[in-house]
């Protein structure tokens, strides 16, 4: 079993706190605190003998020994209607780290400890504020800085993706339910077919997962950042493209062939899209050792990357090395988005342009412009985004939805077979992997449906 065990509790018996905003000087900063005792802190502090909640009160905050602070707005959040469900104050002071750590200083000579990262959010999850896929996107819209990111993690954030699980759980759930009456209750009279029904709906189910799963899979650079390899046999301008693509010069450039001998990786925007950029070493058949390894690894770029701008020298005739780039392409036509850049438009074309036509190739001058490249990168890029589709947003919780088709492809035989005991072990697996994404499973939602579905007569 892979589920989260969740501790079933109101609240903890100590109080967090922490400062809530980043590092350095700012218009505002904010101390939270969570736990029995922050509302009682709150008073000292403020010298008042009530604080409204949800109200913004402004106020003097003083220390221990009755010092002055700062004047901050302090809002007070009572249990359980804030977000870790215990009480909560936040004290919203003027920015800047001295003010912000007076305060937390105060606070923490009051009783209070403080915070380890994560904590108020998993708080938050333990009193049952908030599901998994909350707090994954909790973490993640924190550190991304990607557009797209943001409205995907918002969309988890609302809660679509733990309605898309919950919807396939309770519909597994279901599914147990009749077979364990059967299993419990064979006497009874059940509905005709259900053997059939229960293999329908599966199927149905794992529909859902795998359009789910494909989709997720294919856009996870919307999450994570699109990954773009160029490739090119030595000489061909690839270093000048990711110069130009940077506005600076990263790479080093030069007319001896070969000057690039590792991968060199960078951070770009593309529109509204974030993408790391791989430079590679030149593809040719070489007996440089070090070199040699330099080509293995642009190979091994081009399998992990999601974007392969293949570059060819359009001043040169069209060789053996090309040949080998182009093989590549060949090879990685289905899987990956393959753009062909013939650089050095502004010498002498030599190059048979008829070799790669079917990759629609694009002329460029590297040392000149590259709004062509940029442009067809984007439009591309934006076909990729946001639609109606759920998104699986964390290598976790592709695994799990992953493992749960699994079991249920596993479950057909044993249904087939009559055998309903093996099928229900099936079933409680997916049914596990499934809810570990948002909440863990109870078996008391068997009995409930069990009970609730059927006229038993008991």
């Amino acid at each position: 079993m892979t589920s989260i065990k969740r501790v079933k509790i109101s609240r903890y018996n100590d109080t967090i706190a922490a400062i809530a905003t980043a590092y350095g000087v700012g218009s505002i900063s904010i101390v939270r605190v969570s736990g029995d005792a922050a509302y009682g802190i709150a008073l000292k502090m403020t010298k008042k003998g009530s604080i409204t909640p949800r109200y913004a009160t402004l106020s003097f905050l003083y220390d221990k020994n009755g010092a002055a602070i700062d004047e901050a707005i302090v809002l007070y959040f009572k249990s359980p209607h804030s977000f870790t469900g215990e009480d909560i104050v936040e004290f919203q002071c003027h920015g800047g780290t001295a003010v912000a750590n007076l305060i937390l200083d105060t606070v923490i000579s009051y009783g209070a400890r403080l915070a380890s990262p994560g904590e108020f959010s998993k708080r938050a999850f333990l009193n049952d504020k908030i599901d998994l896929t909350k707090a994954e996107a909790i973490a993640k819209i924190i550190e991304t800085k990607s557009a797209d990111a943001v409205k995907i993690l918002s969309k988890q954030l609302k809660g679509d993706l733990k309605e898309f699980v919950e919807s396939l759980r309770d519909e597994l759930v279901e599914i147990l339910s009749h077979v364990e009456v059967n299993i419990d209750y064979a006497e009874e009279d059940l509905p005709k077919d259900i053997e059939k029904k229960i293999e329908d709906r599966l199927k149905d189910i794992g529909k859902k997962i795998t359009k789910t799963l494909q989709i997720s899979q294919k856009k996870e650079g919307l999450i994570n950042g699109f990954s773009i390899s160029i490739i090119g046999k030595p000489n061909v301008g690839k270093s000048s493209l990711l110069n130009k693509l940077l506005n600076y010069n990263r790479a080093i450039i030069s007319d001896v062939a070969g000057t690039t001998r590792d991968t060199i990786e960078e951070e770009i925007k593309i529109g509204t899209h974030l993408a790391k950029i791989i430079d590679t070493a030149g593809v040719r058949e070489t007996s440089d050792g070090i070199e040699k390894i330099g080509v293995e690894r642009a190979v091994e770029s081009i399998e992990r990357c999601d974007i392969v701008l293949a570059v060819f020298d359009g001043s040169n005739h069209f060789d053996k090395d090309d040949e080998k780039i182009l093989d590549i392409l060949k090879r990685y036509k289905k899987d990956k988005k393959i753009f062909v850049f013939i650089n050095k438009s502004d010498l002498q074309s030599r190059f048979d342009i008829k070799k790669v036509e079917s990759f629609n190739p694009i002329k460029i001058s590297a040392k000149e412009e590259v709004d062509s490249v940029i442009n067809a990168i984007k439009e591309y890029l934006d076909t990729q985004s946001l639609d109606d589709d759920i998104l699986l947003t964390s290598k976790r919780q592709m695994q799990e939805i992953q493992k749960a088709y699994e079991a249920i492809q596993k479950s057909y035989e044993p249904l087939k077979d009559g055998e309903l005991e093996l099928f229900a072990y099936e079933i409680n697996d997916a049914i596990s992997h499934i809810s570990s994404i948002t909440r863990d499973f109870e078996r008391d939602e068997i009995l409930d449906k069990m009970f609730g579905s059927f006229c038993l007569g008991k």
